[in-house]
C-alpha cells in the first residue's frame, strides 16, 4: 500500500509537464485536478479515486496510463505528455 505522499509523487511525475492538485475527501477517496500552471487551464478533473484499490506499483501505473489517455483524448493536441518509455523514430 502506498502512502498518500508516495501516490501523489507517482501521479505528479507521470503527468508532467502538467501540475496536479489533490483533495482528500471524507470517504478516503481522492479528487485530482490536472492543470497547466502557466495558463491556469484545467485539463482534467477526476473524483472518487479509491486509494484503497491502489495496492501495488502496477495498480498505480495502470491508473496513470488511464489518466494520460483521458488527457490526450480531452485536449487533442494541446498537451504533449512525452512518454520516456516510448521512443520515436524519424
Amino acid at each position: 500500500m502506498f502512502t498518500l505522499s508516495q501516490l501523489r509523487n507517482c501521479i505528479e511525475a507521470g503527468l508532467l509537464p502538467l501540475n496536479c492538485e489533490f483533495t482528500l475527501c471524507r470517504d478516503a477517496s481522492l479528487t485530482l485536478k490536472v492543470f497547466d500552471a502557466e495558463s491556469g487551464r484545467v485539463d482534467l478533473v477526476v473524483t472518487g479515486i479509491s486509494i484503497n484499490k491502489l495496492k501495488n506499483p502496477q495498480d498505480v501505473e495502470n491508473m496513470i496510463e488511464e489518466l494520460r489517455y483521458e488527457l490526450q483524448s480531452n485536449t487533442v493536441g494541446q498537451v504533449n505528455l512525452a512518454d520516456p518509455s516510448v521512443s520515436t523514430h524519424q
